[in-house]
Order: C-alpha cells, then sequence, then structure tokens
C-alpha cells in the first residue's frame, strides 16, 4: 500500500526544506537567493509522475531542460535546467515506522532536504554532471553526504545525530527499510 504525508506531515516536510535552505546557503556562504537560482522544486508523492517514483530511495533528483522564448524580435530561447526533488513520501515513512523510534520524522527531513538541495547546488554549479556514471554518482553520493554533515553541524540535537549515524558507513540507512 502506497502512503503519503498526512496533514501534520506535509508542513513539517516544508519547514524542514526551509531551515535546509538556510543550513545550506549558510555553509556554502551563499545567499538564498543564489542557491533558488539553481531552479528547483519539490514535490511529494502525491503529485509525482510516474517516472518521478523511485523504490528505495528517500528522495529522487529529476533534471529538466527548458527553453523559454526571448520576446525580442530575435529568434533566441533561454535554455536552462530546472531540478524536481521528488519526495518518496512512504519509503520516508517506512523507514520511520520501521526504525521504531530510533529515528524520527523531522531529522530524517531536514537531513533528506539539506542532501538534496546541496545535490541541486553542486549539478547547477557543474560540479558534477547530472548523466555521470554509475560510479561516479556513487562517489558523489559520498561527497554530498559530508557536506550535508557539515552544512548540519550546527545544528546539535541527537535526534539527528542518530540520522547522520545511520548514514555512516558501517550502517546504512536502507537497512530500515529492506
Amino acid at each position: 500500500m502506497i502512503r503519503f504525508f498526512n496533514a501534520a506531515q506535509l508542513p513539517l516536510a516544508s519547514k524542514a526544506f526551509n531551515y535546509a535552505k538556510k543550513l545550506v546557503s549558510r555553509n556554502f556562504r551563499i545567499s538564498e537567493e543564489q542557491l533558488k537560482k539553481n531552479r528547483y522544486d519539490v514535490k511529494t508523492l502525491a503529485y509525482l509522475e510516474q517516472h518521478e517514483i523511485k523504490e528505495g530511495a528517500f528522495a529522487h533528483l529529476c533534471k529538466y531542460v527548458y527553453e523559454k522564448p526571448d520576446n525580442s524580435a530575435e529568434i533566441s530561447k533561454e535554455v536552462f535546467d530546472f531540478y524536481r526533488i521528488c519526495l518518496q513520501d512512504n519509503i520516508i515513512l517506512d523507514a520511520v515506522e520501521r526504525a521504531n523510534s530510533f529515528i524520527k520524522f523531522n531529522p530524517l527531513m531536514l537531513y533528506i532536504a539539506a542532501h538534496e538541495l546541496i545535490h541541486v547546488l553542486r549539478f547547477g554549479n557543474g560540479e558534477i554532471d547530472f548523466d555521470a556514471s554509475s560510479e561516479k554518482k556513487e562517489q558523489e553520493e559520498a561527497i554530498v553526504h559530508n557536506l550535508t554533515k557539515i552544512a548540519l553541524q550546527s545544528v546539535k540535537n541527537h535526534d539527528l545525530d542518530m540520522v547522520l549515524d545511520c548514514f555512516s558507513s558501517s550502517f546504512k540507512i536502507c537497512d530500515l527499510y529492506n
């Protein structure tokens, strides 16, 4: 059965992304406006297209390329990348439920939000190719995890520490939902 965030969890997820924006911006020494220049949105499972749903992941990042016609007489177009952070509500909720209060919703959402925003920033800045090989993407995951840990350092919270510990090399969070 597919589960979706409920009316209480939706604003918590939104709050996590707002807080993560501040933390990521501060960590990378950019303004929130500069972060927003990397065009993205966040959608929950209820609003995703079929190709945006990915089993076994808390979130899935999709990249779209848009062409915006120029209004001038010339035939030039502005081409830009747009990223969609596709939250997999069911996977997140299953992990929280299976962890038996070991992992809580709010700190897990904060980690996911910061992690995905760092991906958007790195792809948007060209630090890694979105279509890189599987090997490069695996390396990128390790880099982004470490950058996420650094960005979240200012948040001293036992529950967040538990989430960060679960993403360490000795224990993978995916063990919670497999």
